[in-house]
C-alpha cells in the first residue's frame, strides 16, 4: 500500500438513497476466490486481480478467467456492498457492488471510487507478496476500480485491463492523489467497450478513453 493511502483519512460524502450507507464510507474486502491451487502456482508471472461489476460476484469473474486464461494465476474479489445476499441452500453467491449506486455521478463517484480502490489496495498489501506483479482486471464498476488503483498507488500495479469501465472525475481533493504523477509511469492499460453498451453512456466511455490516453 502506498504511503499516501496508508496515511489517508476516510473521505465521506452524502447518504446514498440506493445502497444503505454513505458514499465514500470505508470498505473492507472479505471474500475472494482464486485460480485452481491458489494464486501462487506461477509466481514468476503476473497475477490477475479480478473485479466484478454491479450486481455480480467474484464467482462470475472466476468463471470468465477459467475460460480466457486457464493457465494464469488469478484472484477474484467480492465487492463489499451487498445488493442481495446468498439464499440459504443455494449455490448462487448473491449480488454485490463496489459503489453505493450503479452509476454514481460527480462527487459521489469520486468518494466511492476512492473507498473501493483503497479497500482493494489494502487487500493486496495484506495478501500478495510485494514482489509479485499484479494486473487489475475489472468489468464495469470493477473496471473503474482497476484504473483507480493507479490513481492511488501506481507503483504497485504492472498494468490494468478495464472492460466497459468508466472513470471518476477526480474533482474531490484527495480522492485521486497520484493523478499528478501517474503519466510518469507510462503504465499499460487495455481499455475496451461495446459500441452498443446500454448501461454506460457513450460520452462516459469516450471521456474515459481520452483520460487514459493522457495519463497512461
Amino acid at each position: 500500500m502506498s504511503k499516501e493511502a496508508n496515511a489517508s483519512q476516510p473521505l465521506i460524502g452524502r447518504e446514498s438513497t440506493t445502497v444503505p450507507g454513505r458514499f465514500g464510507e470505508p470498505l473492507t474486502v472479505e471474500h475472494s476466490v482464486t485460480s485452481r491451487g491458489g494464486f501462487d502456482q506461477h509466481a514468476a508471472h503476473p497475477l490477475f486481480l479480478c473485479l466484478h461489476g454491479w450486481g455480480s460476484s467474484e464467482e462470475d469473474m472466476a468463471d470468465i478467467m477459467r475460460l480466457i486464461a486457464p493457465y494464469n494465476d488469478f484472484v477474484a474479489l467480492r465487492g463489499p456492498l451487498t445488493l442481495a445476499p446468498a439464499r440459504e441452500g443455494s449455490l448462487d453467491p448473491g449480488n454485490y457492488a463496489w459503489f453505493h449506486d450503479a452509476l454514481p455521478i460527480g462527487d459521489d463517484r469520486d468518494y466511492d471510487a476512492y473507498a473501493a480502490a483503497t479497500a482493494v489496495d489494502r487487500w493486496v498489501a495484506d495478501n500478495i507478496p510485494a514482489d509479485r506483479d499484479v494486473v487489475p482486471l475489472g468489468f464495469s464498476q470493477g473496471g473503474l476500480v482497476a484504473v483507480h488503483l493507479l490513481r492511488i498507488n501506481p507503483e504497485r500495479y504492472r498494468a490494468v485491463v478495464s472492460l466497459s469501465g468508466f472513470n471518476a472525475p477526480g474533482q474531490v481533493p484527495g480522492t485521486a492523489p497520484a493523478d499528478s504523477r501517474l503519466a510518469d509511469y507510462d503504465i499499460p492499460v487495455f481499455y475496451t467497450y461495446g459500441k452498443n453498451d446500454g448501461v454506460i453512456p457513450k460520452y462516459e466511455l469516450f471521456a474515459t478513453a481520452a483520460w487514459l490516453e493522457e495519463h497512461t
